[in-house]
């Protein structure tokens, strides 16, 4: 196991491979740790290049509504 900081698209790209190869590693295994850590590091890369805002809870609400069938300002 010779895991390396992800640092450029490529690297990420060759992680997420590296990843879905590693999904049904055995717990307890030397592959089910690399899997592990680059899960953890795969996640730090992609929470700095890729960030997600916290949604408008209005836009939250109308959208679960929407989901559910209703309309906004529809009565029950």
């Amino acid at each position: 196991m010779e895991v390396q900081p992800i640092r450029t698209e490529a690297d990420h790209a060759a992680a997420l491979r590296r990843i879905d190869s590693l999904m049904d590693a055995r717990p307890g295994t030397p592959e089910a740790d690399e899997l592990a850590l680059l899960a953890t590091l795969v996640e730090a890369y992609e929470d700095r290049h890729f960030p997600i805002d916290d949604p408008d809870p209005l836009a939250a609400i109308e959208f679960r509504m929407e989901q559910m069938g209703h309309a906004a300002g529809e009565p029950r």
